[in-house]
């Protein structure tokens, strides 16, 4: 008797086999797709061959209390710090060091996804990404992790609201 292997299984040395487990664990459906590197938002959106706004940023935001939570925030957006404290009921908030957000999270910066987090942080995410399939970071340098958004948020619970601003153009 044989059978067939479910692709989306983890494999043993899968560097994605955290996120994978994590997200079956919540019946989440998932794909995890290589990418190649980009220079800017604009740039990766078109590798991927969505719009700049579905690439979803994941921060780790580090409270007073030295708990954390994730915001997610679509591209060209940033997170606005007066309403995110206002949503949270906080009157600090900051982003921690790189080292600070990997023993948080179990992830580098760059790569950061709730899924799988070593620690189940509260999610809060900006109201803007409703009703979207999103890409964000895979747990690894590399790769694009894509998720429908209103799935993700009733996975995790999370709390949608108004948490950003445009970003400013650059030069």
């Amino acid at each position: 008797m044989t059978s067939n292997p479910d692709p989306s299984a983890s494999a043993p040395g899968d560097p994605h086999s955290r996120v994978r487990d994590a997200a079956a664990s919540r019946g989440l459906e998932i794909e995890i797709r290589e990418r190649p590197a980009a220079r800017s938002l604009t740039e990766a959106a078109e590798l991927l061959g969505i719009l700049p706004s579905g690439i979803v940023k994941t921060l780790v935001v580090k409270r007073s209390d030295d708990t954390y939570l994730f915001a997610l925030v679509p591209g060209g957006r940033s997170i606005s710090w007066p309403k995110l404290r206002a949503v949270v009921g906080v009157n600090k908030l900051r982003l921690p060091e790189p080292d600070l957000a990997l023993a948080a999270t179990g992830y580098e910066r760059g790569t950061i996804v709730p899924i799988g987090s070593t620690t189940a942080w509260p999610v809060f995410a900006d109201e803007t990404i409703v009703g979207q399939r999103i890409a964000m970071g895979a747990g690894t340098h590399g790769y694009s992790l894509f998720v429908e958004a209103d799935d993700l948020i009733a996975a995790y619970g999370a709390t949608v609201a108004d948490i950003s601003v445009p970003e400013e153009p650059r030069d």
